[in-house]
């Protein structure tokens, strides 16, 4: 074990072609903190106990949504820890993407994993791996069989999405902010430098996944789907991680004040954070248009790529 993960340290994602318009190495995507989510540290399964129940053990994770960032990971997340045989990691671990954390080893990382019985699956969730140039390697060097789940919406309004969080974690935090039309528009010309755009180049990200795993491990939910209606989407995963069905139509109920679904499991009922369905801003109709056109040429790559399409404006 102690030679599987040295050489598993040292293994460097080959250097591939890049888009130009990618200006970071190998399309790593370093967060601010002021970009991280608020819902980041929510514990999904409730307090860790204080003694593991009797039967139970920290496993690493036998599935991985893996992303995208601002395409509903949490609810994905939230709505399968209804399921009795899964039991979720309650934060973002961020271990296959940040060196830092990568660099404290797996016992590190398994023991932030929540206590589960053998007929469960552990399951955790970490957006920015999808945008990683390491976390592939780094989780096929860990279990090459692991199932992946990625979460995605229309990118176009991730971007916007993803503006919007960061705009109101600035202020929050009492930091300068800016028009969304400034940040996507720099000298006239489409601003790609913006990270926000790069995160919703799909295809890009998705050709390093399939260096590494086939796409027959890697199940793509539809994000937009799952917000209208998501049973059958989670049904589609049941199937996936090999669950027997448990997720019922019960289990939902459409929010009327905060315009979508909640979850309803254990005699309770819950929503996401209140920073989830936060209502994005006005952008102007002629740069959102140019930043639709850009991502039409990304969006039909991606669509050969995982051999399905999807409503993407």
């Amino acid at each position: 074990m102690a030679c599987f993960l040295a050489s598993a340290f040292l293994l460097v994602l080959q250097t591939y072609a890049a888009p130009p318009e990618l200006i970071q190495a190998e399309f790593d995507i370093v967060l601010d903190p002021t970009e991280l989510d608020a819902g980041l540290t929510a514990n999904v399964s409730g307090e860790e106990p204080s003694s593991p129940p009797p039967g139970t053990s920290k496993r690493a994770p036998h599935s991985i949504i893996i992303g995208v960032r601002k395409g509903g990971t949490r609810a994905l997340l939230e709505m399968l820890d209804i399921h009795p045989e899964v039991a979720a990691a309650a934060t973002e671990v961020h271990f296959f993407d940040w060196d830092e954390n990568y660099a404290k080893g797996f016992e590190w990382y398994r023991d932030l994993m929540p206590y589960s019985y053998p007929h469960q699956i552990t399951l955790e969730k970490t957006p920015g791996y999808f945008t990683s140039a390491l976390a592939p390697e780094r989780i096929h060097a860990m279990n090459s069989s692991i199932k992946l789940l990625l979460i995605l919406r229309d990118p176009a309004e991730r971007v916007v999405s993803d503006y919007t969080q960061v705009y109101f974690n600035r202020l929050e935090n009492h930091k300068p902010v800016q028009a969304i039309e400034n940040l996507l528009v720099r000298n006239g010309a489409l601003n790609m430098r913006y990270k926000a755009i790069q995160r919703s180049l799909y295809d890009v990200h998705m050709r390093n996944w399939l260096r590494h795993f086939p796409l027959e491990q890697i199940h793509i939910v539809d994000g937009d789907a799952l917000i209208r209606d998501p049973l059958p989407e989670l049904q589609r995963v049941e199937r996936f991680l090999n669950l027997p069905p448990r997720i019922v139509s019960s289990n939902f109920y459409f929010n009327q004040t905060k315009g979508f679904y909640c979850i309803r499991s254990d005699g309770r009922e819950r929503c996401l954070h209140e920073s989830k369905g936060r209502p994005h801003p006005a952008v102007n109709g002629t740069i959102l248009q140019q930043l639709r056109s850009y991502l039409q040429e990304h969006n039909r790559t991606f669509f050969r790529l995982v051999k399905r399409t999807f409503n993407w404006q």
